[in-house]
């Protein structure tokens, strides 16, 4: 029979897998000697097995059953004993932490009997009580999809009949009569009374885990990170500890290191006679973890050596939830923890400073993601007005948006929202993804909102109390001022102030570093970004080159790290003022019409290349022929007709609209991706490509002639057969032999076209460099246009998994990659110095990358604000495999 239950004891930190994170470190805690309470985890196995019939597979209840009486056996406790019974906790967990999983269950087991056990055995009948009336609100909700609101209006009621603001003042007396509607809220809601049967509500509790890896708000977030959906959640059933035993007692969250901003310290939440929940749900707001030295110095001074423990053995930040039960420290869970990217980066070179981790481990604790976070914008201090109110600063950054007060609002909202909640919970997910940032009046920084939004990389307040939220009637009041649903305010996660109105933004430190800004020389994040990078860069193999059109871009691009230009495209070049002369040379009637329109247009395209080779000098700028069909350059085909028409029928000549009209018609294409560009244009067209030949050669024969070293490079676009790029490669270097002082220009081709990546051997013989045109590729072999389909049907197939991730923004690393990885190899085997690049935005996408990485490709060209993070991410690729094992994440 299969092993499905594991006591803490059997496993370790390296079965995530199969145990889950949470069951894992419940395991190397115990293993560690840790005060953890005992238990037992059922495995991801089980989870699979049931989502698979479900059922549950046989043999696991008995095995649940087996260890169940080895726990009472230990405590000398049985579960659903009326005179002292022993109570559980059930809680999800899965290989990566996962918001979006069902809620912890605690206090299963207690029922209308061995409440009054429970009363007699803690001396606190007043706790025993409020454990109940917990464990129906729980259990209702997790379980039986009771709406959390009915429980919620029955407390308020409670509140209300006892003239109290907290549920911690409610006397044994209000719990009970609590407790009797709590009841019947469930039965009204399911149709049959709270289970009275201690095992039933244990089994119903496991079986509800495993369903919950399948709910609405658990899959959304799994596309949202991309996590696995096979993976399967562990259960891990552990034996209650209470926090909520009046003086003495408590419960807390506690971090290793500032998740927000990674400094040292002591920092977390510590809530008073409060249970596990209650802390990072946020209703009630806790103290900072630093005044549990003066509440119980012994249990604080046992709390830090156990995290500096914790921290050693992970070599990582740890967040960790304990729980003191009438002066005994008891640890829940430990966790590698979630960090904003500006953690990530200064937790990083700290652990490497301290001797812990290698600067390739670091690279191993930062992502190109994480660093792209770091690029946004934040609010500019010298235009911020008065803040309306100061929270907690819970996850960096700048936000600004619309007030909204649910969910369903902010997933609606076609324009930027702010989230405002008196908490958050895993049912808020959704609207936690679609807004900019996050506002709550509750918790601290280990609520629900503070650990989601910093996981998603969203700015995020809590915790400010003075904000009355009136969710119902749309309105938020702080201080005699309301703010109305739709209107607009800033937070700033960083500070945690907010205010009313838009507040302008700046650049971000780290950009402004990237552009040579003194002023943040001395910024610690910005020291840790610059380390980090600059160890990339030495150990990457992947060259990284930037897509720049003009010289202000070229220049940025330099300054931001390119080694060259991987796309220079030539049509952005023929826009504005400029569009005249192409449509002189689409409208021209004979070769002299042409020539006089060419002629035109060779100056201005030579001095757009003086400039941008004068801006690289020194470095290889890859200057791609014109690509676009030419339609693109004329007015629309729908304009065009309704101009002429209405001439006509105003009796009007239409003249050259007439003209443009007709030409429209004749080059237009239904599916013009496939039709006239990239090469064809330049065999159809005499003259077009020897045009922008020319220019090249000659705007690098007069960088040479100031002394300078240009290194322009030709690219053909759209090749699909050997041929082509021969006729083109034969026209050009006759023109190039007859310009005097032009340094050596390769001459290349892009692959875009799925016949090019197969047949890539033989357009290596005429091509000295190739560069794959991602974009094109993926449309092409996928069959479908990226602006047509983005739109309409991918949001469905990301529902039904079909796509992780839209083959746009990360290569199909299977299809198109397959593709990539023939080209390389077939090409370089023709010509063995063959230099490979890709100049797609793939270039810039982190997980694009390390696939390119993989491919052999010698370079990756990306837009100038993603060149830091392809640097990063080349490094990363680059780092030895065996660092990422110590990323317990």
């Amino acid at each position: 029979m299969s092993k499905f239950v594991y006591d803490f004891i059997e496993g370790n930190k390296d079965l995530k897998d199969l145990l889950g994170g949470k069951g894992a470190n419940l395991a190397e805690m115990t293993r560690l000697g840790l005060p953890v309470p005992p238990g037992f985890t059922i495995t991801t196995d089980a989870c699979r097995a049931y989502l698979a019939t479900g059922t549950a597979p046989a043999g696991m209840f008995a095995q649940v059953e087996e260890h169940l009486r080895e726990m009472e056996a230990q405590l000398d406790k049985r579960l659903g004993d009326p005179r002292d019974p022993l109570l559980l906790s059930v809680r999800s967990g899965g290989k990566f932490s996962m918001p979006g999983m069902m809620e912890t269950i605690l206090d299963v087991g207690l029922t209308d009997t061995s409440v009054v056990g429970l009363a007699a055995q803690s001396g606190d009948e007043r706790f025993a009580w409020d454990s109940y009336r917990r464990l129906i609100q729980m259990f209702g909700k997790t379980v039986c999809d009771v709406p959390g609101e009915a429980f919620e209006h029955a407390l308020d009621a409670a509140k209300v009949a006892a003239g109290v603001a907290a549920d911690t003042g409610l006397g044994t007396a209000e719990l009970q009569h609590l407790v009797e509607e709590y009841k019947k809220v469930f039965h009204a809601h399911t149709g049959r009374d709270f289970p009275q049967a201690p095992h039933e509500q244990l089994y119903l509790a496991i079986e509800s885990v495993f369903r919950s890896w399948n709910s609405e708000r658990a899959m959304l977030y799994r596309r949202q990170e991309r996590i696995p959906h096979e993976l399967g959640t562990a259960v891990n059933v552990m034996a209650m500890v209470f926090g909520n035993l009046g003086a003495g007692s408590g419960t807390g969250v506690a971090f290793t290191r500032d998740p927000a901003t990674g400094q040292r310290g002591v920092y977390g939440d510590y809530l008073e006679n409060a249970q596990g929940e209650d802390v990072v749900a946020g209703i009630r707001n806790a103290v900072p973890l630093q005044d549990l030295q003066d509440i119980d110095p012994a249990n604080f001074a046992e709390l830090m050596s156990t995290m500096d423990r914790l921290e050693h053995h992970y070599r990582d930040l740890c967040d960790i939830e304990f729980t003191i039960e009438r002066g005994k420290l008891w640890m829940l869970q430990t966790r590698v923890g979630k960090r904003t990217a500006a953690a990530a980066f200064v937790i990083a070179t700290q652990l490497v400073d301290e001797g812990i981790i290698t600067l390739d481990e670091a690279l191993h604790r930062v992502t190109g993601a994480q660093l792209g976070q770091l690029m946004f914008p934040a609010f500019d201090p010298a235009a911020t007005p008065q803040p309306l109110i100061t929270g907690v600063a819970a996850s960096p950054g700048a936000a600004v948006g619309r007030v909204v007060f649910d969910s369903a609002q902010a997933v609606a909202a076609d324009d930027h929202v702010i989230l405002v909640r008196r908490e958050t919970n895993p049912d808020d997910l959704p609207g936690m993804i679609a807004a900019q940032g996050i506002l709550t009046s509750h918790g601290g920084k280990t609520s629900h909102a503070a650990v989601v939004a910093r996981g998603m990389g969203k700015p995020c307040v809590c915790g400010a109390d003075t904000l009355d939220i009136d969710a119902r009637a749309g309105t938020v009041t702080v201080d005699g001022t309301v703010i109305r649903d739709g209107d607009v305010v800033s937070i700033d996660g960083t500070t945690g102030r907010v205010y009313l109105g838009a507040v302008p933004v700046r650049p971000s430190p780290v950009v402004r570093h990237f552009e040579g800004d003194p002023q943040v020389s001395g910024d610690a994040l910005v020291a840790a970004v610059d380390r980090l990078l600059a160890h990339a860069d030495g150990i990457r193999r992947l060259g990284v080159h930037a897509n720049a059109d003009t010289a202000p871009d070229a220049e940025r691009a330099r300054r931001f790290g390119a080694a060259g230009i991987g796309l220079c495209r030539t049509e952005h070049m023929f826009l504005g003022d400029r569009r005249e002369l192409v449509e002189r040379l689409i409208l021209a009637a004979d070769d002299a019409e042409r020539t006089a329109a060419l002629d035109a247009l060779l100056p201005l395209q030579r001095a757009d290349f003086v400039e941008i080779l004068e801006a690289m000098d020194g470095l290889p700028v890859t200057i791609r022929l014109l690509d676009p069909p030419l339609h693109e350059f004329l007015p629309a085909l729908e304009d065009l007709t309704a101009r002429v028409a209405r001439a006509e029928a105003l009796g009007d000549d239409p003249g050259r609209d007439r003209l443009l009209l007709d030409a429209v018609r004749r080059i237009h294409e239904s599916n013009p991706m496939l039709g006239l560009r990239g090469v064809r244009l330049g065999l159809v067209i005499p003259g077009l490509f020897a045009m922008q030949v020319r220019a090249i050669a000659e705007a690098a024969a007069i960088r040479v002639r100031a002394g300078a070293d240009p290194r322009p490079e030709i690219m053909v676009p759209l090749v699909g057969a050997v041929q082509e790029l021969e006729a083109v490669r034969h026209e050009a270097e006759a023109l190039l032999a007859t310009i005097d002082g032009v340094p050596p220009i390769r001459i290349g081709t892009m692959i875009e076209v799925p016949r090019a990546a197969l047949t890539a051997g033989e357009i290596a013989q005429s091509a000295e460099f190739f560069s794959f045109g991602t974009n094109d590729l993926t449309q092409m072999g996928w069959g479908f246009s990226r602006d047509d389909v983005e739109g309409s049907f991918f949001g469905r197939y990301r529902e039904l998994g079909i796509f992780a991730v839209s083959p746009f923004e990360t290569i199909d690393a299977k299809g198109i990659g397959r593709l990539v990885r023939i080209a390389v190899e077939e090409g370089r085997a023709a010509r063995p110095e063959l230099t490979v690049g890709v100049c797609g935005e793939h270039g810039g996408d982190p997980e694009s990358v390390r696939f390119f990485h993989t491919a052999g490709l010698d370079y990756v060209s990306c837009s100038p604000y993603r060149i830091p993070i392809a640097r990063l991410e080349a490094g990363r690729a680059a780092a030895h495999r065996t660092a990422a094992t110590s990323d317990s994440r």
